[in-house]
């Protein structure tokens, strides 16, 4: 992986890991608590794809079965996070399309339910019964309505700032598939991405009225 595929994914693990444990983990609401990696997992896996997704999230998973206080087995999270971000980088546009916010909000949304499913089972595997008890259907519910309502403020934030510091061109996805724009030169909207363009011999040429597209 590159540097920033490391240095990034590990600040925002490490900021998603302090805010879980000490904010989100203290609010003490019914059924599940809001599940801030796995949304920051989803985030950069939809950027960077199925094998950094997975490795990004077994490194999340970790942090969150060493982080106190701990009462699972070690690894236990770190298998889940690390299927789901496989998961969810299987689902990366194609080349340097941007993922529509809705489409993204259903992969959170599926993700919530299987992160869920998936840890119970995982525990049921190694003897831990106590989402039996808690209620299996509640936990379910409650991580889904959490995910889904904090998924908008932090997954499209994590994913430009994956795409920003990977360098890549956007391409917008609109809800019904289609690219946004006026044509190829309209997705990309610096001098340094449009002299990428074939024909452009690597020189820097700035199309008028392309730089101050919003």
């Amino acid at each position: 992986m590159r540097i920033n595929r490391i240095l990034l994914p590990a600040v925002l693990l490490l900021l998603a890991l302090v805010i879980q444990v000490s904010v989100l983990g203290r609010l003490q609401l019914p059924g599940a608590t809001p599940d801030l990696m796995l949304l920051v997992v989803i985030g950069l896996a939809l950027v960077y794809g199925p094998t950094s997704g997975s490795l990004i999230g077994f490194a999340a998973g970790l942090l969150a079965d060493l982080a106190p206080p701990s009462d699972h087995a070690i690894g236990r999270y770190a298998l889940v996070l690390c299927l789901l971000g496989y998961a969810a980088g299987l689902l990366r546009p194609e080349g340097s399309r941007q993922r529509s916010s809705l489409s993204a909000l259903l992969v959170v949304a599926v993700a919530a339910v299987a992160s869920t499913l998936l840890y119970a089972m995982v525990g049921a595997l190694v003897g831990d019964t106590a989402a039996r008890h808690v209620g299996l259907t509640g936990l379910v519910l409650s991580a889904l309505l959490y995910d889904v309502l904090l998924a908008p403020f932090v997954v499209p934030a994590v994913m430009a700032l994956a795409r920003r510091f990977d360098g890549a061109p956007v391409i917008t996805e609109s809800e019904d598939g289609n690219d946004s724009g006026l044509g190829t030169l309209s997705r990309y909207r610096t001098t340094r991405e449009v002299s990428a363009l074939p024909g452009y011999g690597g020189k820097k040429r700035r199309i008028p009225g392309l730089a101050k597209r919003p």
